[in-house]
């Protein structure tokens, strides 16, 4: 479930309704983000009495190493945790490498080797971006726009994920509430077996929905191919 805007559902206790019901009905995997501290307070209370069985993932796109260890010490205070499952660098045009005179990945594994970030991911909205931090073998997850109406060499990258044991998180499976067919954004999606969305949740009815098609798997048959096609011409 992606927790990025849950600011913008309603009230805290209804942000914290959702999360708890995503989670009573099977979800544990989380991601929010630095810059949305509103989302990463209400997350981190919502599952401040069940830490040990959820996985969460935040982000920054910290300029140097310095800005980089705030960030994830606000984070920490924030959520009020004392680890961070999966922290991932966020770029659209720029990677931390291992040996960069910038020093943020040196940062970030260092966080890593104490103990206080559990796993590094990158997150982009830029295809080669996405590629160069796949195949550097620094980055143990990338997060990237992946949807039904995405451009079909979005595809290349899970071949690449799943070459080099990298994990593939779909960042706006329904590409921002464009998509608004769930059934077929959901059945197109778990085609993908190394593919796991972020359901950027908006409502009480679309979670049910989700929660629905996640134990009722849309039937992958020829008219369903038909439907996603119709619907990826009339976008491309």
């Amino acid at each position: 479930m992606g927790a990025m805007n849950l600011e913008k559902i309603g009230s805290e206790a209804d942000s914290s309704g959702l999360i708890r019901q995503a989670y009573n009905n099977g979800v544990n995997f989380f991601d929010t983000a630095r810059k949305c501290q509103g989302s990463e307070k209400t997350l981190g209370d919502a599952v401040y009495d069940i830490r040990q069985n959820v996985v969460v993932a935040t982000k920054s796109d910290s300029d140097s190493s310095g800005e980089l260890l705030e960030s994830v010490q606000s984070s920490l205070q924030t959520l009020r945790f004392s680890y961070i499952d999966l922290f991932q660098y966020e770029s659209n045009t720029f990677i931390p490498l291992k040996y960069g005179s910038d020093g943020l990945y040196s940062a970030m594994q260092n966080l890593k080797n104490s103990g206080v970030v559990k796993h590094l991911g990158f997150v982009t909205e830029d295809f080669d971006m996405a590629e160069k931090a796949i195949i550097s073998g620094f980055y143990e997850t990338i997060q990237f726009p992946f949807s039904m109406i995405s451009p079909e060499k979005t595809q290349t990258l899970l071949k690449l994920c799943e070459d080099n044991d990298v994990g593939f998180i779909a960042m706006q499976p329904l590409c921002g509430g464009i998509v608004e067919n769930i059934p077929l954004a959901y059945g197109f999606l778990n085609q993908f077996e190394n593919v796991v969305p972020l359901w950027g949740v908006q409502s009480k009815e679309e979670l049910e929905q989700i929660l629905y098609f996640s134990k009722h798997k849309p039937q992958i048959d020829e008219k369903f191919q038909e439907d996603v096609e119709q619907i990826r011409k009339f976008f491309n």
